[in-house]
């Protein structure tokens, strides 16, 4: 910066103002500044002055998955939102490991974020202290971690899952299985409880053989659904707790020589861009994704900013059952 101040004939101060933005200079002035600094070829030591004013203007983002599209989605929300506030976002994937979550919290911390945005994978034992001692802002998103009380952003997975289900119940379908997410997070949880809820509702018993853990992953899916096709008396609909685990429920149908919705219908939470021209095309459960990741970054800039809510905030949005072509009324006679 004195190099920038000499050759410009101006003192150190205005340099730090023009590349700073601190202090409006004449354009002549500034002009001048920004010709000896391409010159030069000075750059802002940021982690210099990250040290010196005790903020990075980072955020630290750790998602379970960012080759499923629902996460890629969030992830650009929430980026969009955080650059114009003039943040940079330094994100992880944990591959829907709960150990390499908690690493990934600690390195992000490590970097000294300025704040977190996170969407728990599970094993909330470990993760609940690491979140309750972190010292910065945080949101949650998509998942909420139990007993921890923090600012989120979340979907009614409940309700979504049971209108899903409900659906395939109006249409005569009783045999319902369903492919679920891991038990150690909120969202597998939820839908579950959404697909009890709505066989509840219709008056027909919740078998437990009907339900498979595909662990929100497309191998596993694709074994619970052979799993699930192999009963002598299979299910005539199935509903699938993700985008990922659909394309091995679909994968699995095929493989064992049926077809979709001829032979089964099939339905899933998540939509995503290419559910239109899957064939068939994918009856889903379309979550506001933009709207959870845009919702995060403005409740994290808050805190940020110094919010005074002393409460943690919950913004539960609502899903949208969008229905296409993969599902038909259920012309066989259901065994209960």
């Amino acid at each position: 910066m004195l190099d920038v101040a000499e050759a410009a004939r101006v003192s150190v101060a205005t340099v730090s103002a023009v590349v700073n933005g601190t202090v409006s200079v004449s354009p002549q002035l500034r002009e001048r500044i920004e010709a000896a600094i391409q010159a030069i070829g000075y750059k802002r030591n940021t982690i210099a002055r990250s040290l010196k004013l005790g903020k990075t203007r980072t955020i630290g983002l750790t998602v379970a998955d960012i080759t499923n599209p629902f996460f890629t989605d969030v992830v650009s929300a929430i980026q969009g939102v955080l650059h114009e506030a003039g943040y940079a976002v330094m994100l992880c994937s944990n591959d829907e490991d709960a150990a390499a979550q908690l690493e990934h919290v600690s390195l992000l911390l490590d970097r000294m974020v300025d704040g977190l945005i996170v969407a728990p994978a599970g094993d909330e034992v470990k993760l609940k202290p690491v979140l309750q001692s972190a010292g910065v802002p945080i949101v949650l998103i998509d998942r909420v971690c139990d007993g921890v009380d923090l600012d989120a952003v979340i979907l009614d997975n409940r309700r979504a899952a049971c209108d899903a289900v409900t659906y395939l119940l109006d249409l005569a379908h009783r045999r319902i299985g369903y492919v679920s997410g891991p038990l150690d997070t909120s969202t597998g949880r939820e839908r579950l409880q959404g697909y009890r809820d709505a066989l509840e509702a219709a008056g027909v018993p919740y078998r437990q053989e009907l339900v498979r853990f595909g662990n929100f992953r497309e191998a596993d899916a694709y074994q619970a659904t052979m799993e699930l096709l192999a009963f002598p008396e299979r299910p005539t609909a199935l509903f699938a707790a993700n985008n990922l685990m659909v394309i091995g429920v679909m994968k699995a149908i095929r493989d064992f020589g049926l077809s979709c919705p001829d032979d089964i219908s099939v339905a899933c939470f998540d939509d995503f861009p290419w559910a239109d021209v899957f064939q068939p095309q994918l009856t889903t459960v379309a979550q506001p994704v933009r709207a959870i990741g845009e919702n995060a970054a403005k409740l994290l800039l808050e805190r940020l900013g110094g919010s005074e809510a002393h409460f943690p905030r919950h913004l539960s949005l609502q899903g949208r059952l969008v229905i296409r072509n993969s599902c038909r009324p259920c012309l066989v006679h259901n065994v209960l």
